[in-house]
């Protein structure tokens, strides 16, 4: 067992040494990712740093000599228009403060738990992550730390959140394809439990239909990605009689829908009209343009690293509130070219 330096109290490194029953140095060797530790002693070490919540030496360090120099990001990919617009935005207001971004990335088969967010605080003066991706037990735990920041999710006691606003705008668009398209039969694809800026989209879709006494049907599809797009258009070709439109969460499974169907003899919008959300680039130039809502990724991106600074700066914060977004109306819903504006 290790002993405790004169003096010292609270949770330091040697109480995660005498927790895992090895010597500070190797609690040192597992904070710094080195592979000179068996992954029997390694999960011992982060077991106890999790059940301690032990925050490194070097970050309270960091808060005290107040040396800010680097914002955290936790995102599920790089892959897709959105996460990128997302990092150049935060990046850009980081490099304009002079700080440097650190960038954490949750793959299906290595979570970021407790300890891996620990490791990532004690390297950054404040962490901004996407909704969904953490528990609120460990977006707490982390908080109590460096101050936590959460992006595109549900306001949660005690956690600051930014979002953009996803229900009314969903709820409008799906009621101009009721509206003013004549559309009864439209469908949701994009399974609400992907993200909480889903479930608000699949929320304002309902919110629609329920309002003119329509039923809500379930929502189809899985996740974001192209792919689930393609996969989407498979499945309602395959189960018979088309709906007359289909609401998708996003612009990537919208243009990959689009394709799949076109590709198999479906008239968009004709038969079928399509709508997406996000606005990226290529929703401007396929044909039909794409209908679909366009929020502000990229000043999200930059708000959050600002306001991560002003709170690890002690300076007075400012209120974004939630950023607004609104429905842009192209081809595919059945609107002429070239496109025009519906103002939320």
């Amino acid at each position: 067992m290790t002993a405790h330096p004169p003096g010292s109290g609270g949770t330091t490194i040697y109480s995660v040494a005498d927790a895992a029953g090895v010597s500070i140095a190797t609690v040192s060797r597992v904070l710094q990712g080195s592979s000179a530790v068996s992954e029997r002693t390694r999960g011992k070490v982060l077991e106890a740093i999790d059940r301690l919540d032990y925050m490194p030496v070097a970050a309270a360090r960091s808060l005290a000599v107040r040396q800010h120099e680097a914002l955290g990001l936790v995102l599920p990919e790089l892959g897709g228009p959105y996460f990128s617009e997302l990092l150049m935005g935060f990046e850009e207001a980081a490099a304009a403060l002079d700080l440097s971004v650190v960038l954490a990335l949750v793959e299906d088969d290595r979570p970021l738990d407790g300890p891996r967010v620990t490791r990532l605080a004690a390297g950054v003066d404040g962490v901004a992550v996407l909704g969904g991706l953490l528990s609120e037990d460990v977006l707490r735990r982390a908080s109590r730390h460096k101050p936590v920041l959460v992006l595109a999710g549900r306001a949660s006691d005690g956690i600051e959140h930014f979002a953009a606003e996803n229900t009314a705008s969903a709820a409008e668009l799906t009621a101009h394809l009721l509206d003013d398209h004549g559309r009864t039969r439209p469908v949701f694809a994009g399974l609400p439990d992907v993200a909480p800026d889903v479930r608000a989209r699949f929320e304002g879709f309902a919110a629609a239909l329920a309002e003119r006494g329509l039923a809500v049907p379930e929502p189809l599809g899985g996740g974001l990605r192209e792919s689930d797009g393609a996969a989407l258009a498979e499945q309602l070709l395959a189960a018979g009689p088309l709906p007359d439109a289909v609401v998708c969460a996003n612009d990537e499974i919208a243009l990959a829908l689009v394709e799949r169907l076109t590709a198999a003899g479906v008239r968009v919008p004709d038969d079928l009209a399509v709508t997406g959300w996000d606005d990226v680039m290529a929703a401007r130039y396929v044909r039909p343009g794409l209908t679909t809502v366009r929020q502000p990724v990229r000043e999200l991106g930059a708000l959050a690293a600002r306001r991560l600074h002003e709170r690890v700066t002690g300076a007075e914060p400012g209120d974004p509130g939630v950023l607004a977004t609104r429905v842009v109306v192209r081809g595919s819903c059945g609107c002429p070219e070239p496109s025009r504006t519906v103002s939320p």
